[in-house]
């Protein structure tokens, strides 16, 4: 099971199988360092994609000593166009994972989930963030893609969340649904959705993981406030999962992560056929680095 990061990268360069990732439109500083850095520790090569000029210019100025080091495919200035060829890319299986550069992630996602050219599986897509405590990995999921998620929804959130769980080596993880208690109150449709879906888990409709919830999110994953609490639980106070209500708690929760807590992070979004990278522009190129890791180890056929 992988603890940390560390050990994330050291089983992806252990992987003789290289995974190439497309980034769409590559003309950002921090897309094409990431890039670099990943082909410096031998985790993934990279497929630039977009404004050709702009690409050559930073590599010249930032990173000369990989002048003529990457493929570049010139789609100008037009993203949307830098992103429809990546996606083109990975349907080609000349890549199998895209990582969002310069262009919004509504037009990466716009161009991946195109009816005809696209990537659907007909699966609900969502966005899994790994972030990495003294201890050890915790997912959480999910602050980037779904709004308000339904029951159907969130079904689909806790088994893609599952599937990163066991690529990264958990094969039964816990997954707590969280809600601002740990009863259910039938005026809060989050803690009624936990109770469905934890006992779906309990007859075998949802496998290969531990569910519970309503829990809150101390006792999720601190045991002794689940022991002051009197919560039993399989689940209580080691999550490995943390299934959040709707965007905004994922989003003020994933960004508190990076910002008070200074603990690296990493997210990929899944559900699609293959793994889409929608690192945030503000990302660090080390941050950009481990979500390719990340993909790479969430991509088919790698677990």
């Amino acid at each position: 099971m992988i603890k940390n990061f560390n050990e994330m990268l050291s089983k992806v360069k252990e992987n003789p199988i290289k995974k190439t990732v497309a980034i769409a439109a590559a003309q950002a500083n921090s897309a094409i360092e990431a890039a670099v850095l990943a082909k410096n520790e031998n985790l993934a090569d990279s497929i630039l994609v977009g404004d050709k000029l702009a690409i050559q210019e930073i590599i010249k100025n930032s990173f000369p000593e990989y002048e003529g080091k990457f493929q570049i495919v010139d789609t100008g200035k037009d993203l949307n166009k830098a992103c429809t060829q990546s996606v083109g890319l990975i349907r080609e299986n000349a890549a199998q994972i895209i990582l969002k550069g310069a262009a919004d992630t509504s037009l990466v996602l716009k161009a991946a989930l195109d009816k005809e050219n696209g990537l659907r599986t007909g699966e609900v897509i969502s966005d899994v963030l790994a972030y990495e405590t003294p201890e050890k990995i915790v997912l959480m999921t999910d602050g980037g893609i779904n709004l308000y998620p339904d029951l159907n929804e969130k079904i689909s959130i806790v088994k893609n969340a599952v599937k990163v769980a066991h690529a990264m080596g958990n094969p039964l993880p816990k997954v707590a649904l969280l809600a601002a208690v740990e009863v259910v109150n039938p005026k809060m449709q989050c803690t009624i959705d936990a109770s469905v879906i934890s006992k779906m888990n309990d007859r075998n409709q949802i496998a290969q993981c531990i569910i519970d919830g309503p829990l809150a999110f101390d006792n999720a994953i601190n045991m002794e406030a689940a022991k002051m609490k009197n919560i039993e639980s399989p689940v209580a106070g080691q999550a490995d999962i943390l299934i959040v209500p709707n965007i905004e708690a994922g989003n003020i929760f994933g960004k508190c992560l990076t910002y008070y807590c200074n603990w690296r992070v990493a997210h990929v979004v899944m559900g699609t056929k293959a793994p889409i990278l929608i690192a945030s522009r503000a990302d660090t190129a080390e941050t950009k680095m481990l979500c390719m890791a990340m993909g790479s180890i969430s991509a088919p056929n790698n677990a």
